[in-house]
């Protein structure tokens, strides 16, 4: 298939990775997947079990006329443990490496075929000045744009640090949530390439 190049001649890539159909159910295995690698899960709270005491029940069983009572750590008691404590976890979410590149296709492939994916010879600013990188993109009429090259140019990521709707990745730094969340993906030559040899 053929990919339209913007101001340049369309190139011919790869039916496997950008004419696929778009699978929905593994694209959103793999962006649980990766929301969920995200996660700290350092939260704890400690349980009546591991709360320090309360080995020694406060008063004797009989005689006293209140209620019985064991421990002075269960959790209606005032220094107790949590009823349902949270403990630290690990929310890691096994993804083969064969889905994840079959999701990062199928969305690749989605992007062709809703238009959402912009495809240009070169895409650089000479400083990191956001202002200029700002003129290119709206003579470009993107606003809200993930821009993916082959490497990092330091310079461009430096310009669009300071811009809310507009990031920049290499390939091997793309990710199925951020290639999907914003409105157009513009991608360079050489990242389409790229994409080619790390999916095909």
């Amino acid at each position: 298939m053929q990919l339209n190049v913007n101001g340049a001649q369309a190139i011919e890539v790869s039916d496997a990775t950008f004419g696929g159909e778009f699978n929905e159910t593994l694209v959103h295995q793999a962006v649980v997947a990766y929301m969920a690698g995200g996660r700290q899960g350092t939260k704890g709270q400690k349980s009546r079990a591991d709360v320090a005491g309360g080995g020694k029940r406060p008063w004797r069983q009989k005689g006293t006329g209140r209620a019985r009572a064991g421990t002075t750590r269960g959790p209606i008691w005032r220094g107790g443990g949590v009823t349902f404590a949270a403990s630290t976890r690990n929310h890691d979410q096994k993804l083969n490496k064969k889905m994840y590149r079959a999701a990062i296709r199928s969305i690749l492939a989605e992007l062709v075929r809703s238009d959402r994916l912009v495809v240009v010879e070169d895409f650089a600013v000479e400083a990191p000045k956001t202002k200029e990188l700002l003129a290119k993109l709206n003579g470009l009429g993107l606003n809200d744009v993930l821009i993916v090259s082959d490497a990092v140019d330091q310079n461009l990521y430096l310009a669009a640090r300071n811009l809310p709707h507009v990031d920049v990745r290499d390939v091997q730094g793309s990710d199925p949530v951020s290639l999907i969340a914003y409105e157009k993906v513009l991608v360079t030559v050489s990242a389409v390439k790229k994409f080619e040899e790390l999916l095909g």
